[in-house]
């Protein structure tokens, strides 16, 4: 059978360069890496305490995301249609969102006049321009990725076999641990590390409710464009913490690749 089917041979000309617009930019960043002082670059104290926050805090970030995602990805999994589908279209929400609507969003939600922010501040805490302000950014953006990746799978393996644990005597607690989650595993470990990825790379969002304070609130993202305008780390550091950026997301795609069933197979 011809697995190339029928497809006018033609749009091979528009999907080549469709496919060059997405790899020569970032051929053009490789290109422009100074490998000589490659080293020196990421180990400058600038470069390590931007990579140093970004790594702490999209970690935690991915705690919490595990911590709430998966709860939620369970309810929309076993929940009806109706109800799923809402769910479903909330969790979307921040991926469609221009991420500086979602850091204006969350500005307004924990600075001194919004709901939480102004409770906060009678006990002397503020979040925003923090480094939990990154955090709570992160973990905004970075949620969905988590919960459609599981839920996906949650739905994807169906209730069969957790029917028949019931059926034996396993609690809902054992269910859980012992049927469902190892079943969704693949989409589990998918998501968190989908959400890591999309944690450290985070910039809007950050930009606006956690600002651009050097060594507290400066991540990656954050430090690569203060570069670009002329302030913070040397454009040759930036240049370096972007190809970091690039081989993360490279190394998130195969692991995400060889969790997916069909490639176990």
């Amino acid at each position: 059978m011809n697995s190339s089917g029928f497809v006018p041979r033609v749009l091979a000309i528009p999907a080549v360069l469709g496919l060059a617009l997405l790899v020569l930019p970032l051929a053009a960043l490789v290109s422009r890496v100074e490998w000589s002082s490659l080293a020196s670059d990421i180990t400058s104290p600038e470069a390590l305490a931007a990579l140093g926050l970004s790594v702490t805090t999209g970690l935690i970030a991915t705690l919490l995301c595990v911590m709430f995602g998966v709860p939620l990805a369970l309810l929309i999994a076993r929940s009806g249609p109706r109800t799923a589908a809402v769910l479903r279209a909330l969790v979307t929400i921040p991926l469609v969102l221009p991420p500086m609507v979602g850091g204006v969003a969350l500005l307004f939600l924990f600075g001194r006049s919004g709901v939480l922010g102004g409770a906060l501040s009678m006990w002397g805490i503020q979040v925003p321009f923090t480094s939990a302000a990154v955090v709570i950014a992160q973990t905004f953006v970075a949620l969905p990725f988590l919960v459609l990746a599981l839920e996906g799978s949650l739905r994807a393996t169906g209730v069969g076999y957790e029917q028949v644990a019931a059926a034996l005597g396993a609690g809902r607690w054992t269910t859980l641990r012992k049927v469902t989650l190892p079943l969704a595993a693949p989409g589990l470990v998918a998501g968190v590390v989908l959400c890591f990825a999309r944690a450290i790379g985070e910039f809007g969002a950050t930009a606006l409710f956690a600002g651009n304070a050097p060594g507290v609130t400066q991540t990656m993202p954050l430090a690569i464009y203060t570069a670009f305008n002329g302030a913070g780390i040397s454009q040759g550091t930036a240049v370096a913490l972007s190809l970091m950026l690039l081989v993360t997301a490279v190394a998130v795609l195969l692991l995400v690749r060889a969790w997916r069933p069909e490639a176990q197979r």
